[in-house]
């Protein structure tokens, strides 16, 4: 026999096995090049945390992360600007 779970309760156990995404290191929007900051919004993709200059950005980055991130993680804009 198959008990329900209160949903609060299944909320709690599913972000319990959700990692911690990683902290956000870019200093350039993804996929604008925009300079980027603490204060500004930001995306999880994969496990890591990426600033954003604004939410479009977010939802391009989010519908096509290969597009604008190496396969590192790390963003195809930083290593074109160093």
């Amino acid at each position: 026999m198959i008990l329900p779970i209160p949903f609060a309760l299944f909320l709690a156990i599913a972000q319990e096995q959700q990692p911690t995404p990683k902290p956000a290191v870019n200093t350039l929007c993804p996929v604008m090049g925009s300079k980027v900051g603490e204060n500004s919004k930001t995306v999880v993709i994969k496990g890591q945390t990426y600033r954003i200059c604004c939410p479009p950005c977010a939802a391009k980055l989010e519908k096509d992360p290969d597009k604008y991130l190496n396969p590192d993680g790390t963003s195809k804009k930083e290593k074109t600007e160093k």
